[in-house]
């Protein structure tokens, strides 16, 4: 089976503390909410302490045009997924010597927060030494589960060709969507909750050379599942308007996981002849706090086994779809014993549901 060998990160330059974020919210805000010390709450409620972001907050404290944001954008993307797919290389955690971006055979990159074309993974080769015909593979739109679909389609890649090497790359620069004339609570919640993030990772096909790699066992990727609930794109997404992608985000997520979710995760692993309690290990996109409380009530999870999202959650907010890859990363660092099953999992846009079944060998 594909197994995921290495994550690298590009990490955006700017560290904001959530009390820094809750002051400019307060000062913001303040004037169209008449009970906004309430509805500030949100900024301690969700238990991020600390996130990235691609611009300090004095950028945010003026007005941008669409234009200009996507600009900032896409310079900060080249810049910072170039260093996620450098530091994926070359991580002395997960790889012996350096491999060579020539070994690459494929390219999924992923975000849904920025516009280019060329899309970023070509202005990218064009920095580093890939091969030219290193195939491009844009993926835009799904939002927080678009890393956990990244996977996924690089896991269906390698299985077509099982000697190949492909690269994930996940860009999400949240805070550059920010509308300081959007007052509405969606925008308020956004406010407290999203942030930046750039990560990598490195598939590799059952036929591959991986004699580079360092790790004892892998996470295998042995299934995987999208799932589309029919008539819910008002749950969450973008409205583009002139002036950019203004957030939708539906108070009703952790109640539709707690309803919907459980039977689709059930129903995954029984097509392996498996259930819920063969899982060892729990890599969840951690949406929020009541998004990742919700997996644990509907799937009957141990509190410890989302310990690891909410600590991502905690130092980096949600990041979109690069998210996914953060928490991963700290499975991936755990002498994990051999034959133990995870789910990697996420949700997005759509509303949407994507998962991986994972065993490490």
């Amino acid at each position: 089976m594909p197994k995921i060998i290495s994550v690298g990160f590009g990490v955006p330059p700017y560290e904001l503390t959530q009390q820094d974020t809750l002051l400019f919210a307060k000062e913001l805000f303040s004037e169209s909410f008449k009970d906004i010390n309430r509805l500030l709450t949100v900024f301690q409620n969700g238990q991020i302490e600390k996130r990235n972001f691609a611009k300090d907050l004095s950028w945010f404290q003026e007005d941008h045009t669409f234009e200009e944001k996507n600009d900032a954008f896409i310079e900060s993307a080249v810049e910072l997924g170039t260093k996620a797919i450098e530091d994926c290389l070359t991580n002395k955690n997960y790889v012996s010597t350096p491999l060579p971006c020539g070994e690459i055979e494929a390219v999924f990159y992923v975000s849904t927060s920025g516009l280019a074309t060329p899309s970023i993974e070509a202005r990218i080769m064009n920095k580093l030494a890939f091969s030219d015909h290193t195939k491009r593979i844009p993926i835009w739109g799904l939002g927080c589960a678009g890393g956990a679909s990244g996977l996924s389609r690089a896991y269906e890649y390698c299985k077509a060709f099982p000697r190949a090497k492909v690269l994930v790359l996940s860009i999400e620069l949240c805070s550059l969507t920010f509308q300081r004339n959007d007052r509405s609570k969606s925008n308020l919640i956004g406010t407290s909750l999203f942030a930046d993030g750039v990560a990598a990772a490195l598939v590799a096909g059952d036929e591959a050379d991986t004699t580079f790699a360092l790790a004892k066992s892998y996470p295998n990727i042995l299934h995987t599942q999208s799932t589309l609930m029919p008539n819910s794109e008002d749950v969450m997404g973008w409205e583009i308007k002139n002036d950019g992608l203004f957030v939708v985000f539906s108070k009703d997520i952790p109640t539709i996981i707690d309803s919907w979710l459980g039977g689709e995760v059930e129903s995954f692993l029984q097509t392996q002849h498996l259930t819920s309690r063969d899982l060892k290990h729990f890599v969840a996109h951690p949406g929020g706090k009541k998004v990742l409380e919700a997996y644990v009530s509907t799937l009957s999870l141990n509190e410890n086994m989302i310990a690891d999202s909410l600590d991502v959650l905690k130092n980096h907010g949600n990041m979109s779809s690069a998210t996914v890859l953060y928490v991963l990363d700290r499975f991936m660092k755990k002498e994990i014993s051999s034959k133990e099953y995870g789910l990697l999992t996420a949700l997005g846009p759509g509303f949407s549901s994507e998962m991986l079944l994972l065993e490490w060998r």
